[in-house]
């Protein structure tokens, strides 16, 4: 029987554990430190709920139930604009596109600047969800190596040299999955080899407010605005079920990417974005923020207090000064993907390793979310992975 055809572009692209996972792990009882997910006790509900009920009042009605400009709302790009501006990365309403979630962004991005067989770097390991995207495209995907800084910028530049990728991917401030933090001299060295190489810097950011020690750090895009693309979301900070995300980036490229965002949604849902700036104009965000930093905060040190009393000797694992993860190392010659199973067994889940990894894995590895869950069912999570780890 002969089969229907399909784009070459889908060979060698699975589908992400982490979201395998999460169905596999929605049955009661399980304590899953799988997905990157923000406590749901935290959301604003009511004040979300009257955002909506305020776009949807006459006479803005019809407009937020209307077809609306790719660009996205002006008021949420105005309010949007004024924050990055206030963290160092000065940006105007027209240097941003609103995005289905920083995904979309991730995704319009490695539309507009891959060829099949482009290079794109990325730190070591690396987004699930980026990979995809670059894979997508046929791009080849070349890792840098880092240390507990993240990406080194001496390997970076000798492997910039050799491959000429077309950009280079990170998430600098509390990466995804290693909760690592490059620093400002980094930051500078990195700006520095991007503009020399002549690469771009692709630099996403969900989790840059989220921080609960150390000091703020400007975003890398601010060294270098000209070579950089900016990805944001209000995923993390507000909710994931608006997919309400954003891009920022140089004129003549946001022009491109508007485009191909016409041809992939025609824009953003018109009235998540009017709800959401409804939302962001008439709420203190950042006693939001406020709240959401100690309650996570208290949870980072619930993690990196019970890893210490559960795991064998020789364990490593990052100390995040934000974001929503641990990443951990077993000693020996442990398959995380088999302990996996155990880890089921009884009722606790994580995200094993290699699945972040381009190069060859170290399959002792694994991912820890700890923002989901309180202090006292973090513990008896981790109780549950210390079975699996006999």
């Amino acid at each position: 029987m002969s089969s229907l055809a399909r784009a070459r572009r889908m060979d060698g692209v699975t589908s992400s554990p982490v979201r395998d996972l999460l169905a596999l792990t929605r049955r009661p009882g399980v304590i899953s430190f799988a997905g990157g997910l923000p406590a749901p006790e935290l959301f604003d509900t009511d004040g979300l709920r009257a955002a909506f009920a305020r776009a949807l009042a006459d006479p803005d009605a019809a407009r937020a139930l209307q077809y609306s400009p790719t660009e996205g709302d002006p008021a949420l790009r105005e309010i949007i604009a004024g924050r990055l501006s206030d963290q160092g990365l000065a940006t105007a309403h027209d240097d941003l596109l609103i995005t289905t979630g920083s995904q979309q962004g991730l995704s319009l991005i490695a539309s507009a600047l891959l060829d099949p067989g482009a290079v794109v770097l990325v730190e070591e390991p690396a987004y699930l969800s980026a990979l995809q995207c670059f894979q997508l495209a046929q791009a080849r995907i070349v890792p840098v190596p880092g240390d507990e800084e993240g990406v080194d910028p001496d390997a970076l530049e000798r492997i910039a040299a050799r491959e000429r990728p077309a950009l280079l991917y990170l998430v600098p401030t509390f990466s995804n999955p290693t909760g690592r933090t490059l620093g400002a001299e980094r930051r500078e060295r990195i700006a520095e080899i991007a503009a020399r190489l002549d690469f771009w810097l692709v630099e996403d950011d969900p989790y840059h407010e989220l921080r609960y020690s150390g000091r703020p750090l400007t975003p890398v895009s601010a060294r270098v605005p000209d070579r950089s693309l900016y990805l944001g979301s209000f995923s993390k900070l507000v909710s994931p079920g608006m997919r309400v995300g954003w891009l920022r980036a140089p004129a003549e490229t946001l022009t491109q990417l508007t485009i191909l965002k016409q041809a992939a949604d025609l824009h953003t849902s018109t009235i998540d974005q009017a709800a959401a700036a409804e939302y962001l104009a008439t709420t203190d965000l950042d006693a939001r923020l406020r709240v959401l930093r100690e309650t996570y905060r208290h949870r980072r040190d619930a993690m990196l207090a019970g890893l210490r009393e559960i795991t064998p000797p020789g364990t490593t694992w990052t100390e995040p000064e934000g974001g929503m993860f641990v990443w951990v190392t077993l000693p020996g010659q442990v398959d995380t993907a088999e302990l996996l199973h155990e880890a089921l067994r009884h009722d606790v889940a994580f995200v094993p390793g290699a699945a972040f990894q381009v190069s060859e894995p170290d399959r002792a590895t694994m991912r820890l979310s700890f923002t989901t869950f309180s202090p006292d069912t973090i513990a008896e999570g981790l109780r549950r992975l210390a079975k699996a780890l006999g």
